[in-house]
């Protein structure tokens, strides 16, 4: 079994490297740092990258034989979120936000992991709600990977008003918007 421990600080699209095989991930799967995990090829490997490293579509990995290793975006079940207007989406976007969702922001749409409460929200809102197959790459966050909660998007959590998962250690609070992390409103 190959190990891989180092991502490359470039992307694939950056050199022309040799690329000697491909890891096919959904999103809550490149959200691990540690995990066993299957090529596209077949073989068996360990991920042990330092905690907190989020994998993106075209980011490359040197494993433990010297292979370049790229990351490739599973298809998986999103829901593909589109409004009348441009201050419609941004109004979904902004609610979506609030519970700590995330969300790509495309041309005119967002996407999101599919969950039917989220659907009803965003209806609600007045905003069309497809859900689709395709690569899920939401943004990383203002603040250099964003505020995440593990357990937050796997189905069958509760999650309450602001975002955390009911019984969670969610020690900050939100009522005048986020002041443990960093974030300041004038």
């Amino acid at each position: 079994m190959i190990e891989i421990r180092t991502k490359l600080k470039i992307r694939q699209s950056a050199y022309q490297l040799a690329v000697g095989g491909v890891l096919r991930l959904p999103f809550e799967q490149r959200q691990k740092s540690r995990m066993r995990a299957t090529l596209v090829s077949g073989e068996d490997l360990a991920l042990m990258l330092p905690r907190g490293e989020i994998l993106r579509g075209g980011d490359l990995l040197v494993a433990s034989d010297g292979r370049v290793v790229a990351i490739e975006a599973a298809v998986e079940s999103v829901f593909h979120v589109e409004c009348a207007s441009p201050v419609a989406l941004a109004r979904a976007a902004y609610h979506l936000g609030n519970r700590h969702v995330a969300v790509e922001v495309g041309d005119g749409f967002l996407r999101l992991v599919a969950d039917h409460v989220l659907e009803d929200l965003l209806t609600g809102l007045g905003a069309v709600v497809k859900k689709i197959e395709a690569p899920f790459e939401p943004e990383a966050g203002a603040y250099g990977g964003g505020h995440q909660h593990a357990d937050e998007h796997s189905s069958g959590a509760r999650i309450h008003e602001f975002g955390a998962p009911v019984g969670s250690e969610h020690d900050h609070h939100h009522d005048c918007g986020h002041e443990q992390h960093g974030h300041h409103h004038k």
